[in-house]
């Protein structure tokens, strides 16, 4: 089909929605391999959905920021191109399911023309880059960290370094050091401090924080840095990638994240890596430009004066409007400016909603909306004499719920409703816990210091394991039967001193004892921990064994019921139907995509040395030596699992068949003259060379290697399991 693309539509974004458009065309016609074409799609935010035949689509909002025409725009997309529905997630993303894979080049030229991208919202890139929603009206906030994050966004997003790497990578930025955009679960996390210089002058940086994550074996990140200057954190972020691109895990999939390698080498180790590649860097300093709607340009002064908040509610007769301005009204950093805080049950909106939400902000807020880390939605710049009006609206909306943010407002993702790997409902036991706890624990929407995650498998994108207390899908089986589970994980989030932690599994019980199992853990909060004691504090005094002896009663498998065995939101029994993930075994001639992936990166390095941008021009020459030579590594049935393993086991088995030797240089010196050399034309322009002359000879081995009667079996593999 012939996609109309508006005038806005910048040529990187037409080149990537074309380039889909012709990959899906040649896929359908069964001409590429499936795996091949997985890992392409996903690196444009195209997503497998548990039902056969349709994709998510993932939208990359940098730091959760939108416009009214962008939200109307998406809420278009989502009527014309899937349900109407609009899924929030814990990274700041908005989800559209159930579109057809032929309708994805037109979905994204559509919101391209919104200047909104699909690039890198899956895959192993990457991913969005999150920070505090309240950044720029924090009142705690140092600084505003939105044009830093901006910039992180803009400067990897089709940065060759992180096209290709051996899992995702993620990035945070708090905009305080309450970190409120959990900085210490991620691969880099940020949060901004100042220093006063020996002239007195006030200096901005970041505490750095490096090879936190979550899912199956959570860990926290460490401290890089105490504080390094705002100039410095882009170039680090770089390094860092290129250090995990290059010494990170590629083939057992649970161990290639960052925070493996950190494991595995140590801090120090890591740094000193870090460090080696500071020759190669494209800027050893990047300082972002200051932001178009940055706060400091659109809203400068102060209203002083008139109505404000505890005015507002010492006036109020109405309860729900009262507990609303508690709970889910702040004043700014603006005196007299108020955000006002969306809870969202489910973080799902229809796109009707969205439209009419869409007409309240150009009403009454600034034209930047930020999606919240717990699924909400945040309008800021309200007038305190407005609050009575945007409550009304938002209330016919169904989005003026009282208690954003807290015990009573449950991050959950969407689980066996869309995803794969789900095991059981995520959705169902949230509707469940929230009604539950609103009749029976009506105050609970003013404690902030309890936080409830739920994710439908141990991969954690609901982000159980930084709660307080956290659930995860799971299943039990009870003789021949199968039942739906939940794990209960507790003390995870921040304790008492703001410090962030990691959640303890305790024990496994049936899903439908969800509700008493809250119920239980929260009347036990309330009887015995100390006036003013933090819950991760608490859970630290009582300890794991006193929480599981609790819970045990709840575990009897004894007491089981017929309804134990449907799990919430269904009516049929329970079966354990993990889907087919995005990792999955499929038959593909191995070698030869290999070859194709390394004509590809040549192909990128040349047009980078027309454009001379040399530094993006190296690495993806780079790129062409580590996968030539991987793909001959596997006609030798030899395992390649790092890059820096890759180059030097083919020194080994290959190394003379290139002419490289001890004398001559060997191959692994060629291929890491990249990070001893700074990135000019002339080193550039010989590294791609190198590049072309390597891959040539690849191709002349392996069609001697086809020809032969002895041809290698690993021509066709089974690929994408876990080894």
């Amino acid at each position: 089909m012939s996609i109309p693309f508006s005038p806005n539509v910048s040529e990187a974004a037409r080149r990537d929605i074309l380039d889909l458009e012709s990959k899906i065309s040649v896929f359908t016609s069964g001409d590429v391999p499936e795996e091949a074409f997985r890992k392409f799609r996903l690196a444009r935010g195209v997503y497998g959905q548990r039902q056969a035949g349709v994709q998510m689509i993932r939208i990359k909002l940098p730091f959760g920021r939108i416009t009214v025409e962008q939200l109307v725009r998406i809420a278009d997309c989502s009527d014309k191109y899937a349900t109407g529905n609009l899924h929030a997630t814990t990274r700041q993303d908005i989800q559209l399911h159930f579109v057809k894979l032929a309708d994805s080049p037109a979905l994204w030229a559509d919101l391209e023309d919104a200047n909104i991208t699909l690039r890198e919202a899956c895959g192993n890139t990457v991913r969005n880059v999150t920070a505090s929603a309240r950044a720029g009206v924090d009142p705690l906030e140092p600084f505003d960290v939105t044009s830093l994050t901006h910039g992180i966004f803009d400067y990897f997003l089709r940065n060759p370094i992180c096209q290709d790497m051996g899992r995702k990578f993620k990035i945070a930025v708090s905009s305080s050091e309450k970190d409120s955009a959990y900085a210490y679960i991620h691969d880099v996390g940020l949060i901004p401090k100042t220093q006063i210089d020996e002239n007195g002058k006030e200096i901005k940086g970041f505490k750095v924080l490096v090879g936190g994550g979550l899912g199956a074996q959570p860990l926290l990140a460490q401290t890089a840095h105490e504080f390094l200057e705002e100039q410095f954190v882009i170039p680090f972020i770089e390094a860092v990638i290129r250090v995990f691109d290059r010494y990170g895990e590629r083939v057992r999939r649970h161990k290639a994240r960052m925070k493996y390698l950190l494991a595995d080498i140590g801090l120090e180790e890591f740094l000193n890596r870090v460090n080696d590649e500071q020759k190669a860097l494209k800027n050893k300093e990047f300082t972002v430009s200051n932001l178009q709607f940055a706060v400091d340009r659109l809203y400068t002064s102060t209203r002083e004066g008139g109505l404000t908040k505890e005015d507002l509610i010492a006036q109020t007769q109405d309860a729900t409007y009262k507990k609303w301005l508690e709970t889910n009204v702040f004043e700014q950093k603006q005196k007299g400016w108020y955000g006002v805080q969306l809870r969202v049950l489910l973080g799902d909106m229809h796109s009707l909603t969205a439209r009419k939400l869409a007409d309240i902000v150009r009403q009454y807020a600034a034209n930047d909306i930020r999606v919240t880390v717990n699924q909400g939605y945040l309008l800021r710049f309200v007038k305190a004499e407005d609050l009575a009006a945007v409550y009304e609206k938002l209330n016919e909306l169904g989005l003026a719920e009282p208690g954003f943010d807290t015990t009573a407002d449950i991050t959950t993702c969407p689980g066996t409703d869309t995803c794969n790997l789900a095991i059981s409902s995520s959705y169902g036991i949230t509707r469940v816990l929230e009604t539950m706890m609103k009749e029976e624990f009506p105050d609970i929407i003013y404690n902030n210091d309890i936080k409830i995650k739920i994710s439908g498998c141990m991969n954690g994108c609901g982000q159980h394991s930084s709660a307080n207390i956290g659930f995860h899908g799971s299943s039990i089986k009870n003789g021949k039967l199968v039942l739906p589970a939940i794990q209960v994980l507790l003390g995870g989030g921040f304790n008492g001193v703001g410090e962030g932690t990691m959640g303890d599994k305790v024990i496994k019980l049936p899903a439908k004892r969800g509700p008493a199992t809250l119920r239980t853990l929260l009347h036990d909060y309330e009887t015995n921990a100390y006036e003013g004691e933090y819950y991760n504090d608490y859970f630290l005094r009582q300890g794991n064994k006193y929480f599981y002896a609790l819970l045990r009663p709840l575990a009897d498998l004894t007491t089981l019921t017929s309804s134990d065995y449907v799990d919430w939101d269904h009516d049929e029994p329970y079966q354990t139907e993990v889907g087919v993930g995005e990792c999955a075994s499929v038959l593909i001639d191995l070698v030869g995509t290999t070859l194709i992936e390394a004509q590809e990166k040549l192909v990128w390095a040349n047009e980078n040395l027309e454009k001379a941008i040399w530094a993006d021009a190296i690495y993806h020459a780079y790129n062409v030596f580590v996968t030539g030579a991987k793909a001959l590594l596997i006609t030798k049935s030899v395992a390649t699992n790092t890059q820096y393993g890759i180059v030097r086991d083919f020194d080994e088995h290959f190394g003379v068949d290139f002419g490289r030797t001890s004398e001559t240089g060997s191959f692994k010196e060629l291929v890491f003259s990249i990070n001893k050399n700074e990135p000019t034309e002339s080193f550039a322009r010989t590294f791609v060379g190198e590049a072309v002359k390597f891959l040539q000879q690849v191709n002349k081995i392996r069609q001697t290697q086809l020809a032969s009667e002895d041809e290698p079996e690993l021509s066709l593999v089974e690929f994408g399991k876990d080894s």
